[in-house]
């Protein structure tokens, strides 16, 4: 999954604003309306009565965008016409990551998905049980999905990521007449530029308007925890990530939307000020210097428990974070099959996220709420 690539804690009611702009073309105006508001790597617009779905950044350091025509089908016809016009709704579809998942539910949609890589990680209940049925196949590996099955099954549409250039195993898919698009939602910098993909989806299952309302709950739920957080008075400073291969500590960097979270929640993250937006390599000795007496340690990398990170390096045991047991984890919450819970949902409800840290590092500015992703590590 596209989560093996960030550190564990890497990973709506306002008016959405729409961006108008006027192109010319051949001495012609035209005239493009947005209705994207935080996501920077793809848009919907519609120029002159046709609607278009763009790919801006497919995956790292892409300088090419796809650009899709959307058109409805008409009665029955589900037919393929070319790559480049997508028929919608789309009935039949593969994703290949856990994090679309959420989104596909929450439009009532996880019957369309009929084939998903790799379905160990897949948490959530309702597409388990499809999984369970026989009624989503398993498809290869994220890596290597299985063409064969893959024309078996005659998807209209795979929806795929790639980390750092075209994925070779979705050029043969689409090679063999597979119509394959790519979803960036992982290299968006903010969390509701993340969880603004659910529009994507919308597109793609002709339910434009349920994808717009739900982000707008999201959005606005979001603001207000932010609000919520600014009337604390206390900033305590956060300590993340840990050492996990060859002796270097990997931890969000300041641009990060991960720091996002934190400054949104109102709290001293160390290493705000540093640049960068993924993460941090460092030695032990600067973050001990910098975080030995941080408040709260937040996703201390993918240990569980103390003893593990004991077990690991017992130097672990001289922050004051470790001692007053201020560490929390998403790691312990797991779907039956031991997919954590936190990497599948968390980009769709970045909402609750925010909530969690406020609830752990100000818990009585919400009194009532109970950890959706978090708990305290033992």
């Amino acid at each position: 999954m596209k989560n093996a690539y960030l550190i564990p804690f890497l990973f709506f009611l306002l008016i959405s604003v729409s961006c108008k702009k006027e192109i010319v073309k051949n001495n012609h105006i035209t005239t493009s309306k947005s209705s994207i508001k935080y996501a920077k790597g793809f848009d919907i617009i519609e120029e002159n009565g046709t609607k278009k779905l763009i790919i801006k950044t497919a995956y790292q350091n892409s300088e090419d965008s796809f650009e899709y025509i959307i058109k409805k089908k008409v009665g029955s016809n589900i037919k393929k016409i070319e790559s480049s016009i997508i028929s919608t709704p789309i009935e039949k579809i593969v994703v290949t990551s856990t994090t679309h998942i959420p989104m596909v539910e929450l439009l009532n949609e996880e019957t369309s998905i009929v084939g998903f890589p790799y379905a160990k990680y897949v948490s959530s209940e309702k597409t388990r049980q499809l999984i369970d049925e026989g009624r989503i196949k398993e498809i290869g590996k994220e890596s290597s999905l299985n063409t064969e099955i893959l024309l078996d099954l005659q998807p209209e549409l795979v929806v795929g990521y790639s980390v750092t250039s075209a994925d070779k195993s979705l050029t043969t898919i689409k090679k063999a007449g597979i119509n394959v698009i790519y979803n960036g939602d992982w290299l968006e910098e903010t969390p509701l530029g993340r969880a603004e993909w659910i529009k994507f989806f919308g597109v793609l299952f002709d339910k434009e308007k349920q994808a717009d309302s739900i982000f707008k709950v999201i959005e606005t739920n979001y603001l207000s925890a932010k609000k919520i957080a600014l009337n604390s008075n206390k900033k305590p400073s956060i300590l993340s990530g840990a050492i996990m291969s060859k002796d270097i500590w990997n931890l969000p960097a300041g641009e990060s939307f991960v720091a996002q979270f934190l400054k949104d929640a109102n709290v001293n993250y160390l290493w705000k000020d540093t640049k960068g937006k993924g993460s941090l390599s460092l030695s032990f000795e600067s973050v001990f210097d910098k975080g030995e007496k941080a408040d709260f340690w937040i996703a201390p990398g993918y240990f569980s428990t103390k003893k593990q990170m004991l077990k690991s390096n017992e130097l672990f045991s001289k922050f004051k974070a470790f001692q007053n047991d201020g560490i929390y984890t998403p790691s312990t919450k797991k779907g039956k099959t031991g997919g954590v819970i936190y990497y599948e949902l968390a980009p769709t409800r970045p909402d609750l996220v925010l909530k969690d840290i406020i609830k752990i590092t100000n818990p009585d500015l919400l009194p009532n709420y109970e950890f959706t992703f978090f708990e305290k590590m033992k």
